[in-house]
This record gives C-alpha cells, structure tokens and sequence, in this order.
C-alpha cells in the first residue's frame, strides 16, 4: 500500500493514504455531513436521498473490501479530515474535505495523489469526474476542464469534467 505524507500547514499535519477498512465508516459520515453543508442546497430532495443511498450501500462497502472501489483518505491523527474514491480505472467518484480543512491543500493532494496512482500504477491517461456546482472552479484551478455543461440526473446536478495526467 502506498503512503503520502503531507505537512502542508503549520496548524496540523496528515497523511494521504489508502483507507483501512475500519475508515470507511468515519469517511462516508464525513462525506455525508459535508455534502449536506456545501452541496445539498443545489440539490433536490430526490437527488440528496439518491446521494445518500449510494454513500450508505453496503454494495458499495463490499466493492471497496474487494479492492473494486478505492478510497484514499486525508488523516489528521485518526481522524479522517477528507476522502476521495476511485471506479471504473479512471473515473474520481467522491471528493470530500470537512470543512475546518477546506483551503489547506487537503483535497489538492487527495487529488495528486489519486492522479500519480492512476498514472504511475495504472497507466491511465485521465481522470474523469462529475462535479458538483459547488467543485466546478476548484476542479478548474486543478488542470481540469469541462467537457460539456451543467447536467441533472435523478436530482443530482453535475459538470462532466476530464484531466489529462
């Protein structure tokens, strides 16, 4: 397992690495919290129910027990500050920062760090993603570009975006 090592502010220290499995309970509740603060506003009542159920499906928790469904964590001591996850070779699924870490870098070296482990160890040639309303300017400020305008699917509003790597 590959480990990232980030000291990026002077007020605390983490570490960028893969999620052990007793993580991905803290992981999807801080998702979940910090998509209701920073992204539920822009979504309707089905598309915050139909979040939910994905982040909650224990098929999904399986997936990730089987390697199938990557989640590097952001880990501040033990607790997980940030998480973002990889399906289908290339394709980044979430990416969450609790908000007391938001602009310290914490999600900019998730996204380092999943983008050298798609090129260096998978040989992928990009990162695709959906952004949500909120992310759209902070993917941007990263490299990547929109490929085609704001879209809406079962009540979730979403940016196709792509990065060459």
């Amino acid at each position: 397992m590959q480990k990232f090592v980030s000291n990026m502010d002077e007020t605390f220290s983490y570490e960028i690495r893969w999620a052990k499995r007793e993580e991905w309970k803290p992981a999807m509740l801080m998702i979940w919290e910090t998509f209701l603060k920073f992204e539920g506003n822009d979504y309707t009542e089905e598309g915050i129910r139909n979040f939910y159920d994905f982040i909650s499906d224990d098929g999904l928790y399986q997936m990730f027990l089987q390697g199938r469904y990557q989640l590097m964590v952001a880990v501040s001591g033990e607790r997980v500050i940030g998480a973002g996850s990889l399906r289908n070779k290339n394709y980044l699924s979430l990416l969450f920062v609790e908000e007391a870490f938001h602009k310290k870098g914490v999600g900019r070296a998730l996204i380092t760090g999943l983008c050298d482990y798609l090129r260096n160890e998978m040989g992928q040639r990009k990162m695709i993603l959906r952004a949500a309303p909120y992310a759209v300017d902070f993917y941007h400020r990263l490299g990547f570009r929109s490929v085609r305008g704001e879209e809406e699917f079962s009540g979730i509003r979403v940016t196709l975006m792509e990065k060459t790597l």
